[in-house]
């Protein structure tokens, strides 16, 4: 048995050789994935990435009959695979794309009865809004063409610093461009009426402004405040008195309740 393995396996190597294009072809495919190089089968199509998509319905079981061979083996991200590829793979059907499938889909959706409800959307398919392509290593779902910190871009997928993300963002999130609204600043700490040329430290509500003031201003305001509140409560003991004094000198009987 053991002789029969051995034997076995040279000939897989040898195979693998064969359908590889040499040792350069095999070892490529080993870093990729040790289970390409003597996986075999029938090739089915390529797509503008270079990846290359086999099938296999003899020899493996269902479900990893179908696989895809990467054409940028440093840089592979599942992302790349188109999605008329993508439906293959996953045997939501059999025809590979390119084989009439794209014309049958057109002729099919003729005769879709529209529906009563309007709707403003700009697709006619359930794929939804995807960005345009730019060379970001063929990613059809760019989530992953985001910055991964501040100005400093994203050098996996060769996002520069600054550059904008691709990723689809809702209208109406913070992360949309088109959503986020202008700073509109309502006061300055650092004013010219300070004495200190200003443009230090604007604040866009009292609680941001909070945040900026020192621990040395926020007790002098503290101190404002204690002060104002004095005087509030001095000044209505003060009314409290007078009107005590002027009930007193109508006299008593001609306060309500009285004797």
């Amino acid at each position: 048995h053991q002789q029969t393995m051995v034997y076995g396996l040279i000939r897989s190597v040898q195979a693998a050789l064969k359908y590889r294009g040499g040792w350069k072809g095999l070892y490529e495919h080993m870093y990729t994935n040790g289970d390409y190089p003597f996986k075999f089968g029938t090739y089915m199509g390529h797509d503008t990435a270079g990846n290359r998509y086999y099938e296999n319905r003899v020899d493996y079981p269902f479900g990893q009959h179908r696989w895809v061979e990467p054409g940028d083996i440093h840089n592979y991200d599942s992302a790349s695979i188109p999605p008329e590829w993508h439906g293959w793979m996953t045997s939501m059907n059999d025809a590979p794309p390119g084989t009439g499938e794209d014309d049958y889909i057109a002729e099919r959706t003729k005769s879709i009865i529209p529906l009563e409800s309007r709707s403003d959307a700009n697709v006619d398919h359930n794929v939804g809004h995807t960005e345009k392509l730019s060379n970001w290593h063929h990613l059809h779902n760019q989530s992953t063409v985001r910055s991964r910190g501040f100005n400093i871009g994203n050098p996996v997928v060769g996002l520069p610093p600054g550059a904008p993300s691709g990723y689809y963002t809702q209208p109406g999130s913070p992360y949309n461009d088109v959503s986020v609204r202008p700073r509109v600043n309502i006061g300055d700490l650092d004013s010219d009426s300070e004495g200190k040329g200003g443009g230090g430290r604007p604040y866009k509500s009292q609680k941001w402004a909070d945040r900026l003031r020192t621990p040395e201003e926020k007790k002098v305001l503290e101190d404002a405040l204690m002060s104002a509140k004095r005087e509030a409560v001095e000044a209505e003991e003060g009314n409290a008195r007078r009107r005590r004094m002027a009930m007193a000198a109508r006299g008593r009987g001609t306060v309500a309740g009285g004797p």
